[in-house]
């Protein structure tokens, strides 16, 4: 900035503070008052930062404040200012912007302000400086408590701000253009703080329990100090180079040998013996130029591999919002003293004030005490001390305060709100992803001196590390952890650093986990599920002390009673309206606001049939409240107020909610609260490595390794080991080499083969031939790997590639069309040739009752459809015109029918059964309210009675009744079924055909068992056993969740054919936003449990069943429990021999007497339905072939009658 573009005011002020003569400052007479006005013009500077950067341009700090501080340190007010001023005058650039500007005239602005800030932390580079600070700060700390004064706090404070604002100026790498083991401005800023002896003021502060209160500003100041050391390096300084880095350095020299080598090669075979301008010209065949020809090269074969068709292109301009996140940490090699000296800082600060400091630090953070994001100091020292402790001589008593489970946990929580404030808050997603990285790599530090803990030749160390390890892997928050972090990793906002971190800290927690696991044999983990529930809505609904009806009927009944009353009271002059007061003076609501409430209250002296207080009550509140004529004018006629007094009793006036409704919607309220306390579900499994190994299988955590591995020159040793290691896993030790068949690693191990300096890898070398040849030798077997190259795929995609595709059973493959085979293709066709012009009759009903395998309506016309025999879909639609009309014998039919059953339980269903036209439900009922024969539909529903207790069932009925009744609820029907015959299916042979694709549930367990579900079948075998005997000891029964705790139940229970053999069993499915797992109904008794684990038996297996069905029972019974037994005996005969016969079980013969049956209270619904066990018949063409399917277990079903006419 221009001198002469100074601000006047400004520049005199500047000019009065005093002039420097040689080494020696001599101030003005108002000096003190000039340092006074450059703070005040601060504190109203602009956004702009006008006087910042005017102040910096005239190298005010240079010139006056560093000589005025050293040299005029005795007058103290003039000291106290200009420490303020300096203060000031260095906070950092992020503090006075708020963050980097992106509109142009900010960020010049912003950059100014950044350079000067950099000229100042040169010009403080001098021990003079700080030698004042030091001395100063000394002289404060001699002073007790009870002698120091606030303003010696303030001073304090003050001096340790200024030196935090010198040590966080960033450093500029392009001026300084330092390299390593030179004396960078830090260094030298670092020097000088040694010199002054402020390190040992700062470890005092750090170690003394009365001064508590600088613990924040100490570790600040402390993680500047060594914010670009490297702890591994620090520590080994001064003891010689190991051999270990002897043989990094020698194997970095010597890749880069080989590599010069290999160029010097390739440079030495391009010389040509003639002239570059004699190379030729070639045609290159099979690469097209621009135009349809090939490619003309015109340069020497040798150039010809370097070809690329982007030679002379633009580059591709990435969007900054695109752009790969830099890295903003750079560590380097101070000079040898510097970092002599930061190792026996390092050294005496974990002897003495680690622990004591950290503590601290930890006390503040918790109390809410520090300010926002000071958790991030705390996080860096732990990570680098810890470090530093590991490197030099490992002694976990020095950081015995953070080597506890309770630092696991604050770090991990502050890990995981880093990652959702990252995936939140987008537009400071690179500051919280820097955060991330510092709790990141102390998380890492934690893992690594744990580890470290086990290698130790003291038990009690190697005990503690296990007590440590045993709580972290219990916990399901911590194995979760890096999942999360794989699959969010965004490039954009988290830099490669980040994601080395990360690879390596998986690293060791997989080795870690691994161990514990073998020495433990097993293990037992904690596992949370999440169960989600919705809330309850109360319903705005008016609330009252009575019912108000709502049927203008009743209302106009109830008036008919009360206009009566009402004509004699307004007659009568004795009416007192002394004792009617229509307010509540005692309310908190103004007398004035309460006219609604008198309104309800007179609707509800009308309600109870009180017509004289409601008159009474209207008067009195004419008199309260005349204005507007609201409750009548003062010259009303007694007609007028019954007339309004009419009208209120018919208005729907809004209520409020009585105290003790109130108090039932907060008990409510809490409830639900503890409901969602509770909605996490907290079990113990046992822990399998591999199962947890197999949710890295992804694509999202293999792309994040491809990624790194790109680098894989530039990455260290252990890096690649990390990378190489983890990949090995998921290839060999899951069987999942296919996930790594991507044409992106493809290209990367070719790049990695042809290096000159690939002897150097011979790890990564060996792994890329690993999986090179395994795709060569699928790819023999299945031509499509080569284009499953272009893909990133999953578990399900590896498996199929290598066990062939629809060979899995999944959601997926379970939508897919049926196949047909050639020879139900040529039957199919024969059968509609043969039958689609044959009048009065429905071609696909036709073929369904001819086809040999069963196909339901919709799979017959759309493979007619694709078969081109039809048009459309539409052209098989059904008319239904021929069934509509009912003729004069179907009437009288109608009627006998409805005569001879009108007295049983379910009169419809016997109807359908034996009416000779068939017809649908609502067909049948249309027409019985068109006759008369019934008044309303709910004449029809079927009757239920009552169901008697055990006790007085007859001996038998009990057990009989578990075993053949058929509880299906229409929920747990397809929609094919519950709505078939409603309002789409008018003929029934239709529905046959739908039935007939079921399977029973036996055929169905073969087909699952076949299909290599054996063991997910046998489990759920088990958990209906295991149900049934805990309702036989308890007495009681609750809905049983079905809980998958192996990798093939849980695909059992996402496969399609499995649920629907779920829902055949009766086992409810979870409610949707409610529940998770599938439930055993409460409403299943134990014998009926076991009948159906029965029908989940092989034919080999009944024998074995049988014997295990049967509970065991002491040798002295009472005679219940050996009638029970014998009750249940029969009931498993009566099982397996329908079993034996395939056929379908059919309701008891006897039923017993009407008394006995189940009667059932019928609750009236919106939607009228009505309950049928008809079972559907089969045509004849159906019964032709019985053979030919399987036999089905007829299901009681559920039928909906609408009011609505069902549409042709």
């Amino acid at each position: 900035m221009d001198l002469y573009m100074m601000n006047c005011e400004l520049l005199a002020t500047c000019s009065a503070l005093g002039y420097l003569e040689g080494d020696t400052y001599h101030k003005e007479p108002d000096c003190f008052e000039s340092v006074k006005d450059l703070i005040r013009y601060l504190r109203h500077e602009d956004d702009t930062r006008d006087v910042r950067r005017q102040l910096g341009a005239a190298q005010i700090l240079q010139s006056d404040l560093l000589p005025m501080l050293t040299q005029h340190r005795q007058d103290k007010p003039l000291f106290d200012a200009v420490i303020r001023l300096m203060v000031n005058l260095t906070q950092p650039a992020l503090l006075c912007f708020g963050s980097v500007p992106r509109e142009p005239s900010f960020r010049r602005h912003f950059l100014q302000v950044l350079a000067y800030l950099q000229a100042y932390k040169e010009a403080f580079a001098s021990e003079k400086a700080f030698g004042v600070l030091s001395e100063t700060l000394y002289n404060l700390l001699q002073l007790g408590w009870e002698e120091r004064q606030e303003e010696d706090n303030l001073l304090i404070e003050r001096i340790l701000l200024l030196v935090r604002n010198i040590l966080h100026v960033p450093t500029d790498l392009d001026q300084e253009k330092r390299i390593d083991d030179d004396a960078s401005v830090h260094d030298q800023l670092l020097w000088a703080i040694h010199l002054s002896g402020l390190d040992d003021l700062l470890l005092f502060l750090a170690s003394s329990p009365a001064e508590q209160q600088w613990s924040l500003h100490v570790l600040e100041i402390v993680s500047l100090m060594f914010r670009d050391q490297n702890p591994e390096q620090l520590a080994g300084v001064g003891q010689g180079r190991l051999a270990q880095e002897r043989s990094t350095d020698v194997a970095e020299l010597e890749v880069l040998r080989q590599r010069e080598m290999a160029e010097k090669k390739t440079r030495a075979l391009q010389r040509g013996n003639r002239h570059s301008r004699f190379g030729g010209s070639y045609i290159v065949q099979g690469l097209k130029s621009i135009g349809e020809r090939d490619l003309i090269f015109h340069k020497g074969l040798h150039n010809l591999r370097n070809y690329s068709s982007d030679l002379g292109k633009q580059p591709r301009r990435v969007p900054k919002r695109r752009q790969a996140a830099r890295e903003l940490s750079i560590q380097r090699r101070s000079a040898l003293n510097v970092r002599l000296f930061l190792r026996d800082f390092c050294s005496e600060f974990l002897e003495n004030c680690y622990n004591r400091l950290m503590g601290s630090v930890k006390d503040h953070l918790l109390r809410e005490k520090a300010q926002q994001h000071d958790e991030t100091y705390y996080m860096w020292a732990l990570a680098f001390f810890m470090a530093f402790n590991r490197a030099a001589s490992f002694r976990p008593g020095l950081v015995s305060e953070t080597l506890s489970v309770r630092t696991f946990h604050f770090i991990e929580q502050n890990l995981t709100n880093y990652y959702e404030m990252m995936l939140t808050d987008r537009k400071e997603a690179a500051s919280w992803a820097r955060r991330m990285h510092l709790a990141l790599k102390a998380y890492q530090e934690l893992l690594a001196t744990v580890n470290e803990m086990d290698m130790s030749p003291d038990e009690a160390v190697r005990e503690s590390s296990r007590i440590i390890k045993n709580n972290i892997f219990y916990v399901m928050e911590y194995r979760e952890l890096f999942l999360a972090l794989f699959r969010k990793f965004d490039e954009r906002c988290q830099p490669r650093s980040f994601l080395r971190d990360l690879v390596e800290t998986t690293h060791l927690f997989l080795k870690m986990l691994e161990r514990f696991c073998r020495s433990r044999g097993n293990l037992v983990v904690q596992n949370k599920r999440k169960k989600r529930k919705k809330k309850k809505k109360v319903l705005d609904r008016p609330l009252a002390s009575g019912d108000v009806p709502s049927d203008a009927g009743e209302l106009e009944a109830m008036w008919l009673s009360l206009a009566e009353q009402l004509q004699c009271c307004a007659q009568d002059p004795e009416l007192s309206l002394d004792s009617v007061v229509p307010f509540d003076a005692a309310s908190e609501v103004p007398v004035e606001e309460q006219r609604a409430e008198a309104i309800v209250r007179i609707q509800d002296c009308l309600l109870a049939g009180q017509a004289p207080q409601a008159l009474a009550l209207l008067r009195s509140a004419r008199e309260v409240w005349p204005e507007g004529d609201v409750f009548g004018s003062q010259d009303i006629s007694a007609e007028e107020e019954i007339e309004l007094l009419k009208q209120i009793l018919g208005a729907p006036l809004p209520r409020q909610q009585g105290p003790e409704e109130q108090g039932a919607e907060e008990e409510e309220e809490e409830e639900e609260e503890e409901e969602e306390l509770q909605a996490v579900q907290v079990s113990e499994k046992e822990f399998n490595f591999l199962d947890y190994l197999k949710r890295f299988a992804s694509s999202a955590v293999v792309r994040a390794y491809a990624l790194l591995l790109r680098n894989y020159r530039q990455n260290s040793a252990h890096t690649n080991h990390c990378l190489v290691k983890m990949l090995h896993r998921l290839a060999h030790d899951l069987k999942m080499e296919a996930l790594l068949f991507q044409l992106s690693l493809f290209c990367l191990f070719n790049r990695l083969l042809s290096d000159p300096a690939a002897g150097a890898y011979q790890e990564l070398v060996t792994f890329a031939k690993y999986i090179l040849g395994k795709f060569f030798a699928l790819a023999a077997v299945n031509q499509k790997a080569f284009v499953e190259l272009l893909f990133w795929k999953n578990t399900a995609v590896v498996r199929e590639m290598a066990e062939g595709y629809g060979s899995l059973d999944g959601g997926s493959s379970s939508r897919r069309p049926p196949v047909w085979s050639p020879e139900e293709e040529a039957q199919l066709q024969e059968l509609y040739l043969a039958h689609r012009d044959v009048e009065g009759q429905d071609v696909v009903d036709v073929i369904l009752a001819q086809l040999k395998t069963p196909r339901t309506r919709k799979q017959v016309i759309h493979h007619l459809v694709r078969l081109g025999l039809a048009d459309s879909v539409k052209d098989f639609q059904r008319k239904g015109t021929h069934i509509v009309l009912w003729t004069e014998d179907q009437e009288l039919e109608l009627q006998r029918l409805f005569e001879e059953f009108q007295d049983s339980d379910d009169v419809l269903g016997h109807i359908m059964k034996n009416i000779t036209a068939r017809r649908s439900r609502a067909r049948i009922v249309d027409k019985l309210l068109a006759l008369g024969l019934v008044a309303e539909r709910r004449e029809l529903y079927k009757k239920r009675r009552k169901k008697l207790a055990p006790s007085s069932l007859p001996n038998g009925e009990e057990s009989r009744k578990d075993v053949c009744q058929e509880d299906l609820e229409e929920g747990n029907l397809p929609e094919e079924e519950s709505d078939e015959g409603e309002e789409k299916e008018e003929d029934s042979e239709a529905g046959q055909a739908q039935g007939s694709s079921v399977l029973s549930t036996e055929a169905l367990g073969q087909s699952l068992s076949q299909e290599g579900f054996s063991a997910p079948l046998l489990w759920l075998q088990n958990c209906l056993i295991r149900a049934a005997d805990d309702r036989e000891e308890d007495g009681c029964s609750q809905a049983v969740p079905l809980v998958p705790l192996t990798e093939e139940n849980e695909e059992a229970m996402e496969n399609e054919q499995f649920q629907w053999l779920l829902r055949k069993l009766g086992v409810r499915p979870p409610a949707s936003g409610q529940e998770t797992f599938w439930r055993i109904p409460a409403k299943l008794s134990p014998t009926q449990l076991r009948k159906i684990a029965a029908s989940l038996s092989q034919p080999e297996e009944e024998g074995k069943l049988q014997s295990r069905l049967e509970p065991t029972v002491p040798e002295e019974q009472d005679p219940e429990e050996e009638h029970q037994k014998e009750y249940r005996a029969q009931a498993l005969q009566a099982l397996l021999l329908a079993r034996r016969k395939k056929a379908g079980l059919e309701s008891p013969e006897g039923e017993g007497p009407a008394g006995e049956k189940e009667q059932l209270k019928m609750a009236p619904r919106k939607r009228q339905l009505l309950d049928s066990d008809e079972e559907q018949e089969e045509d004849e063409g159906r019964s032709k072939g019985p053979e030919a399917r399987a036999p089905e277990i007829q299901k009681k079903k559920r039928f909906q009658i609408e009011d609505e006419d069902e549409s042709d």
